[in-house]
C-alpha cells in the first residue's frame, strides 16, 4: 500500500485537538494545565493518564503508553496507520489525497526552515532580555499593560535597530539561504542581505502544532509600516493561519467562543485580562479557511474589529464569508 505524504500527516494533525480526540472516548477532568482521566490501555483505580494540550501529547504514567493523537486513536480503536489517519482527517474536514508513493521533499525543504524560524524567535526572546537597547521594547511592553508571564507565553521578543542583529548571528550560507527563504531576511537588488525585523516588537506567529512558521513586527519608533508581517513563504500562508489560535488550545475543554480581532496587541491585551479565546487576522480578511478553523472548534464566532469605518467593513466581508458555513447551532455576531 502506498505511504502517505509526511506533509498531510502534518497537515491534519495541525487540524487535531488531541483534548478533543481523547474525551471524545475517555471522559477527561482538567488537572492545572493538562487534563488526567483512568488510563484506557490498563486497568487502574487512581487516574495516572494524562494529556498536554500544550505539547499536543499523552502519557500514562502507569503503563508508559504515550503519543500524539494519531497514536492514541490507533491504540484505541486498533485501527491501523492509515485507517486512523482516514479517522482524523474526516474529523478535521481533510480529503484524503490519493493513493500515491510518498514525496519527502517538501518535509525535507521545510525542516531547515522550521528551525531558523525557531532560532530567530529564541534570538529575539533573548535580546528582550538581554540587549543592551532592551528598555525600549521592555518600556512599550509595560506601557500596554503586558506582563512577564504573558510575554512569555506568546514567546514576544525584540528586533532592536540595525540592519544585522539576526544576519551576524548566521554561521554558513544555507543558513542565510533558509533566512532568506523563510522571510527573516531581505536581500535587496544589489545583492545586499539585511534583517527584515528592525527596531520592532516581534510577535512569533505559531502553526497547531506550536511551530513558528512566520512573525509580526510593531515598530517602536516612527518607521513605516507600523504593522509588518512575515511574506508568503512554504511555512506561513496568511490567508490559513490566526494568530493566538495555538495560545486557545490550552483551554480546550472552556471553549464556547472565539473572538476575532484585528492584531497581535488585541490577542495579548484580552489574555492580559483572562480572555483566552481570540484570534487575529494577519493583515488579510477573514476567508472560509480561517472560518473552517474556528467552527472546528466552537459554534459561536465574534467579529470585534475596531469601530471606524474599515472595521465595519470587515466585519460585514466575515459576516459574508461565514454565510454558507453557516448550519443548526453556530452563530456569527
Amino acid at each position: 500500500m502506498a505511504r502517505i505524504a509526511q506533509a498531510f500527516i502534518d497537515q491534519v494533525l495541525d487540524r487535531t485537538d488531541i483534548v478533543d480526540v481523547v474525551d471524545r472516548r475517555v471522559k477527561l477532568k482538567k488537572a492545572g494545565k493538562n487534563y488526567s482521566a483512568c488510563c484506557p490501555f490498563h486497568q487502574e483505580k487512581t487516574p495516572s493518564f494524562s494529556v498536554n494540550p500544550e505539547k499536543q501529547f499523552y502519557y500514562c504514567f502507569g503503563c508508559g503508553a504515550g503519543g500524539n493523537a494519531l497514536g492514541f486513536v490507533m491504540d484505541y480503536e486498533r485501527m491501523e496507520f492509515r485507517e486512523a489517519i482516514e479517522s482524523l482527517a474526516h474529523a478535521a474536514g481533510i480529503e484524503m489525497p490519493p493513493e500515491e508513493a510518498e514525496s519527502t521533499t517538501q518535509t525535507d525543504n521545510q525542516k531547515p526552515l522550521y528551525e531558523a524560524m525557531e532560532k530567530a524567535t529564541r534570538l529575539y526572546q533573548s535580546m528582550l532580555r538581554q540587549h543592551p537597547t532592551r528598555a525600549r521594547g521592555v518600556d512599550y511592553l509595560k506601557q500596554r499593560g503586558v506582563s512577564g508571564e504573558i510575554a512569555r507565553d506568546f514567546r514576544i521578543g525584540f528586533a532592536p535597530e540595525g540592519w544585522d542583529n539576526l544576519m551576524s548571528t548566521l554561521d554558513s550560507a544555507d543558513d542565510i539561504q533558509h533566512a532568506l527563504t523563510s522571510g527573516l531576511l531581505i536581500e535587496n537588488d544589489s545583492g545586499r542581505q539585511y534583517d527584515r525585523f528592525r527596531d520592532r516588537i516581534i510577535f512569533p506567529i505559531v502553526n497547531q502544532r506550536g511551530k513558528v512558521i512566520g512573525m509580526g513586527g510593531r515598530v517602536l519608533g516612527d518607521g513605516k509600516p507600523k504593522y509588518l508581517n512575515s511574506p508568503e513563504t512554504p511555512l506561513f500562508s496568511k490567508s490559513h493561519e490566526l494568530y493566538g489560535l495555538h495560545h486557545i488550545r490550552k483551554f480546550a475543554k472552556s471553549l464556547t467562543r472565539i473572538v476575532v480581532v484585528e492584531g497581535y496587541m488585541d490577542v495579548i491585551a484580552l489574555a492580559q485580562f483572562g480572555i483566552h479565546y481570540s484570534v487575529a487576522t494577519l493583515g488579510t480578511s477573514v476567508g472560509k479557511p480561517h472560518l473552517d478553523l474556528l467552527f472546528r472548534r466552537v459554534d459561536q464566532v465574534i467579529f470585534c474589529f475596531d469601530g471606524d469605518e474599515a472595521g465595519r467593513k470587515a466585519a460585514f466581508r466575515g459576516m459574508e464569508a461565514a454565510l454558507p458555513l453557516m448550519e443548526d447551532g453556530r452563530q456569527v455576531k
